[in-house]
């Protein structure tokens, strides 16, 4: 990693950052985390609210992200042009399975979620998920992208602490290799609620034609909604799109 030139600048940011984690934050918690005097948290937080990135709680007086932010992650959105290329297939994919469809993309050692389509019947159950992210190793889009990643990044995703979500999370890399070999075997991921219970999916990679892998797309739903036979039919689907859409990439 290059190191930063502008080192306040460095710091300014990392604590914006910190709004990412925690959506309501105080000068004193900011100040105690960094290390920093109170008066140059102050002056910091104060910038950023001039600016529109925070807003700050009138109750509290404690600060929490802007529009500002929101108008940059926005036209962030714009920039990813898979999201532009997936959404048509992704919404003809939750009218005719009557689920929700999520794309993610691989960021270090989390899937961050790009975009999520819904029925039509459900479309006031819509939310944005951009810029959400979780864990390779209990979702089924993070498993489809870890079965087809390098073998060097496997590893150290399995050696790390694999947190459990329910009891049906993978929570040793052994197991998760094991996983991850039976989803190449059969060419798709299945989040059987391993990370919300009630919750079932089965997720695709997205590859370019050098077999790096791309992104993701998943079909999920209740689990009453995915019997077997729905498991193998949301996987067809899935497969016939995601190879228009790779000739697309």
């Amino acid at each position: 990693m290059q190191e930063a030139k502008v080192k306040s600048l460095q710091k300014a940011l990392e604590i914006l950052n910190c709004f990412i984690e925690e959506p309501l934050l105080g000068v004193t918690e900011i100040s105690d985390k960094f290390g920093l005097y109170k008066s140059n948290v102050h002056n910091i937080l104060s910038t950023f609210k001039v600016m529109g990135y925070l807003e700050q709680d009138e109750a509290s007086g404690r600060y929490k992200l802007g529009i500002q932010a929101f108008k940059l992650g926005y036209a962030l959105k714009d920039t990813f042009s898979i999201i532009k290329i997936c959404q048509p297939f992704m919404q003809e994919l939750a009218n005719k399975s009557n689920q929700r469809v999520y794309l993610a993309i691989p960021y270090e050692t989390e899937i961050y979620y790009l975009e999520a389509t819904y029925p039509i019947e459900s479309v006031t159950l819509m939310r944005s998920v951009f810029g959400m992210k979780a864990s390779y190793h209990c979702t089924g889009l993070g498993k489809a992208m870890l079965a087809y990643m390098s073998q060097d990044f496997v590893e150290e995703i399995c050696s790390r602490p694999l947190k459990r979500f329910t009891e049906n999370t993978i929570t040793q890399g052994e197991r998760l290799k094991e996983e991850l070999e039976l989803i190449r075997g059969r060419g798709y991921a299945i989040d059987d609620m391993e990370h919300e219970f009630g919750i079932r999916c089965v997720a695709i990679p997205i590859r370019n034609a050098a077999g790096t892998v791309l992104a993701a797309l998943s079909i999920s739903g209740a689990y009453r909604d995915f019997p077997e036979e729905k498991v193998e039919s949301y996987a067809l689907m899935l497969k016939e799109d995601i190879m228009e859409i790779e000739k697309r990439i």
